[in-house]
């Protein structure tokens, strides 16, 4: 069992920077690959950046591509989303997931766990 807290979210405009925090605990966390998601209203969650639990491989979906980098540290039970260039198009609720599969997948239904999500808005 896993629990996940997100924090970081906010308000920022377009070519802003937010940097998301997951804190995992209950398990450890090293013995899963991690993922962001992300769900803007009226429309599915969507996947957003994945990383593997030891290894350190990187996964970006297309849209988020040069622009976000996620990281972990596995000694402060946490993964991290730094996101740059800020488009009002990245408005969305930014979930972090937990899963056990050894190469991160980017489907929801391949992740166990899931945070309560952190709200970031890209206005001016």
């Amino acid at each position: 069992q896993v629990h996940l807290v997100e924090s970081g979210g906010g308000s920022v405009q377009p070519g802003g920077s937010l940097r998301l925090s997951c804190a995992a605990s209950g398990s450890t966390f090293s013995r899963y690959s991690m993922g962001w998601f992300r769900q803007a209203p009226g429309l599915e969650r969507e996947f957003v950046a994945a990383i593997s639990r030891l290894d350190r491989n990187t996964y970006y979906a297309d849209s988020v591509k040069g622009r976000f980098t996620i990281s972990r540290d596995n000694a402060k039970n946490t993964v991290y989303l730094s996101m740059n260039s800020l488009k009002p198009e990245d408005t969305a609720v930014y979930y972090c997931a937990a899963g056990s599969r050894l190469i991160p997948s980017n489907t929801v239904g391949a992740y166990d766990y899931w945070g309560q999500g952190t709200q970031v808005t890209v206005s001016s």
